[in-house]
């Protein structure tokens, strides 16, 4: 049988302090996999914010929330065009979960599968016994994206990149307002003040999503 192999880390290791650790061996073009638990903050450590923390988010050392926009993990990988990887959120769509994943250990070469992981540094409401259906709200606002990007049909002459999410239906603002990381920002400042962080918030994820498209319908 097939050994499989798999590198398993958070977004404070793969975005921040092990990017270049993590560069060399996507670099490498070895058959190798890495899934990274993205949970958007420095989980084990304190909570402290990290370059996977979205703008307007609140944390340790981003107490007025985070004034930069998210790094793109996934598109930064992909301009080497012979790893493979995807986004996904088990509690949105399982099914391109598991695609994803079989994709991944199928493929000879490097892949990178990013999944997005509630955490309790969110504050969610009700709790971690709800994240499943946060995920699903998170992909169905346009807060997070899912996608796969699988080098091996370029060579069949198809599109390597596919586009799983579909153009958001809910409200993104309800859905920061439901986590503590964004909503507590409220208690500092105006809500002006609170409304215009969380639209450049909003504007970063519209224009990531455009990205996507535009990537999904090249030739």
């Amino acid at each position: 049988m097939k050994r499989s192999q798999w590198i398993i880390g958070g977004d404070g290791w793969a975005y921040d302090i092990g990017y270049g650790g993590l560069d060399h061996v996507l670099a490498t073009g070895e058959d190798v996999n890495v899934l990274v638990l993205d949970t958007e903050v420095y989980s084990n450590t304190g909570g402290q914010a990290s370059k996977s923390t979205p703008q307007g988010a609140v944390a340790q050392f981003a107490a007025g929330g985070k004034h930069v926009k998210k790094k793109d993990l996934g598109m930064m990988a992909m301009s080497y065009g012979y790893v493979y990887v995807a986004q996904v959120a088990m509690g949105s769509d399982k099914n391109q979960l598991i695609k994803a994943f079989t994709e991944a250990e199928a493929y000879h070469g490097p892949s990178l599968v990013i999944c997005y992981a509630p955490c309790i540094n969110h504050g969610i409401k009700g709790g971690l016994k709800v994240a499943q259906n946060r995920e699903k709200a998170a992909v169905e606002c346009g807060y997070w994206h899912l996608f796969r990007f699988n080098p091996s049909l370029a060579a069949e002459g198809k599109n390597p990149f596919t586009l799983d999410s579909k153009e958001p239906t809910a409200d993104f603002f309800d859905f920061l307002k439901a986590e503590v990381r964004y909503n507590s920002l409220y208690k500092k400042y105006d809500a002006e003040v609170v409304d215009g962080l969380f639209q450049r918030c909003y504007q970063d994820s519209r224009d990531r999503y455009a990205s996507y498209v535009k990537k999904a319908n090249e030739a």
